[in-house]
This record gives C-alpha cells, sequence and structure tokens, in this order.
C-alpha cells in the first residue's frame, strides 16, 4: 500500500483521497542508493568470483616461480646420482689400482677412492640441499586468502543478522 492509499482515512468513495505530489520512483525494496537487493547479491557474487579468480591466477604465478626453484635444485642431486652410479665403478676403479701399483694394498686403494667419491656426492647433495631449501611458500596468496576469509565470514554474519 503506497502514501496516496493510506491518506484515504478509510473511505473508498474518493472524499479523503489527496492529491499526488510525488511519483516514486524506485520499488520499496531497494536500497538507499537505487539499487535493487537482487543487483546488490549479483554484484557481489560477481566481485567474490573474480576474487577467487584472482586468488587463483596469483597462486598459480608464485608457484611457478616457486618450481622452477625446485627444479634447478633437484638438478644437483641427479647430478650426484649420476656421478655416484656411473663414476663408482669406471672412473675410481682405474684410480685405486693406480694406487695399488704405487704400493699400497689393493684393498686400501679402493677403500680411499671409495671416500672421495663419497665426499664428491656429498657436496653435490649439499649444492641441492641449499637450493631447494631456498623454497618458500607463497605468503601473499596465503594472506590475500586469509583477507578473502575474513571478508566472506564478515558478510555471512551480516547476512545472519538481517
Amino acid at each position: 500500500m503506497n502514501s496516496a492509499q493510506n491518506s484515504t482515512n478509510g473511505s473508498r468513495d474518493g472524499a479523503g483521497w489527496t492529491a499526488v505530489t510525488s511519483i516514486p520512483l524506485s520499488e520499496e525494496d531497494t536500497a538507499p542508493d537505487g539499487q535493487s537487493i537482487g543487483a546488490l547479491v549479483r554484484d557481489a557474487t560477481t566481485h567474490l568470483s573474480t576474487l577467487v579468480r584472482s586468488e587463483v591466477e596469483l597462486a598459480k604465478t608464485e608457484l611457478a616461480g616457486e618450481v622452477k626453484k625446485a627444479v634447478k635444485g633437484s638438478v644437483y642431486f641427479v647430478l650426484a646420482l649420476t656421478v655416484l652410479g656411473f663414476s663408482l665403478f669406471f672412473l675410481f676403479f682405474t684410480l685405486a689400482e693406480g694406487l695399488a701399483q704405487l704400493g699400497l694394498w689393493r684393498w686400501a686403494a679402493f677403500g680411499i677412492v671409495f671416500l672421495v667419491m663419497l665426499v664428491v656426492a656429498g657436496l653435490l647433495a649439499l649444492l641441492g640441499f641449499l637450493r631447494v631449501r631456498k623454497i618458500r611458500a607463497p605468503k601473499r596468496t596465503i594472506e590475500t586468502l586469509k583477507d578473502t576469509k575474513k571478508i566472506t565470514q564478515r558478510q555471512h554474519a551480516e547476512q545472519s543478522a538481517s
């Protein structure tokens, strides 16, 4: 019922009707800024969808950089295993035989060569570890996701209160 109908004082014969000075330009269920509730919900949904897509894109960008660091670091692990696998037999067998020819006991010559290879593999593994240790969590993504969670919780609480 609008304001013109309320002013009839209960009569329907037109005796209590007053002139309408203005025509309402919006429906009764509109927000103070002129948008309907449906439009506001649609806008909020669109903004939330855009925000989620932006969060996913940010996470992809940050993680791509960290994956590149991980790949570079893992190359050293692969190199360490390759050296350990192939060189132990071919190269160091020859070195051990050379040490044995110099007068060392044969078992001591092979032991020395094996220890040298363990040191080389350990150094390569250490280089790989130092590279992989530089990998960090996607801090900006985590922070913005926390902000998004707070915003959605606040909006949910406001909707529940309404």
